[in-house]
């Protein structure tokens, strides 16, 4: 619907998509005769009128569409042209209020801006003009949704506790233990509850004995003998579990030492074969054969820094 006003003399155009009942809009097309008569008339809010079509009053609210709309006319059914931005509809009804109360004037109060401003939310229109933009405004404009970190309180106290410990603390020491250590760990383990139960056993007899009598002086000496025996045997076999743990510790040690000096010489032998490939690179572009020649000893030397690595990289394998 395009309205003419004049102002001031001037004469200005305002445009706006019209929605009402269709039995009502076939009297306002363009084969009904000349005598259909159309009428608007707005209260003094500029929200609410009164449109009548053909003498009958319906109820209208002007409302902001979700985005603006360009509305174009044609002659020849070929060419197009733009003739306004339509960003408002005009909703016509039967059952609206005609006449509806008149608003209170605004204020400069906080609180009388935010009633303002919720009022001007009842004419805000979530939907477009077509059915596949319903809810469009909502839809497109809706907003972000904030991700919330979530943390258990009780990891993260923990995780403050250690944390104070770490700061008071005066040194701090860590050990790491391998799978092979605590195994080793676990048979030395085994070992000392034997050692304490052979001497509980024998403990036990001996006092046992020592009440039947003098008699028995000779056996008592000879549980002694075995005791001494057993005690020496398991001592051997600690010591011995001992000397293999600290061998593997040192072959360990020295696996180690070797695969750091392997990856270091790996290390080195990529960073030369990458300067060797921009090397040739930078020979092919070169023109210059003195140039040339210099670039290509230079690129000689790399080769031969390459083959001396990959000779120290086989005799470490």
């Amino acid at each position: 619907l395009t309205l003419t006003s004049r102002v001031a003399g001037l004469a200005l155009t305002w445009q706006f998509k019209v929605i009402m009942l269709m039995d009502l809009v076939k009297e306002l097309s363009p084969t009904c005769p000349p005598n259909s008569h159309l009428s608007l008339l707005f209260v003094a809010d500029g929200r609410h009128g009164i449109v009548r079509v053909d003498r009958v009053p319906l109820a209208c609210k002007l409302v902001d569409l979700p985005c603006m709309i360009e509305s174009l006319k044609t002659v020849d059914k070929k060419t197009f042209y733009k003739t306004a931005d339509v960003c408002q509809m005009l909703v016509c009804t039967l059952d609206g209020d005609l006449y509806p109360p008149l608003e209170e004037p605004t204020g400069t109060d906080p609180k009388t801006k935010k009633k303002d401003k919720d009022k001007d939310k009842k004419f805000v229109w979530n939907h477009g003009i077509t059915c596949p933009l319903k809810n469009t405004r909502k839809r497109r404009f809706r907003k972000t949704a904030k991700k919330k970190y979530i943390e258990s309180p009780d990891v993260e106290k923990e995780v403050k506790r250690l944390l104070s410990t770490d700061a008071e603390a005066v040194s701090v020491r860590w050990e790491v233990i391998a799978e092979d250590e605590s195994k080793e760990a676990d048979q030395h383990s085994s070992l000392h509850d034997e050692l304490r139960e052979i001497f509980n056993d024998i403990s036990s007899s001996s006092e046992d004995e020592e009440d039947e009598g003098d008699r028995h002086e000779d056996e008592d000496l000879n549980i002694m003998d075995t005791e001494d025996d057993l005690v020496q045997q398991l001592q051997d076999k600690l010591n011995e579990s001992d000397s293999a743990q600290n061998e593997s510790d040192r072959n360990n040690q020295i696996v180690m030492e070797y695969q750091v000096q392997i990856n270091n010489i790996k290390a080195k032998l990529q960073e030369t074969r990458a300067r060797k490939k921009q090397q040739e690179e930078l020979i092919m572009k070169v023109e210059n054969q003195a140039l040339k020649n210099r670039f290509q000893a230079l690129l000689d030397e790399i080769i031969q820094q390459e083959e001396r690595e990959m000779e120290q990289v086989s005799t470490f394998l």
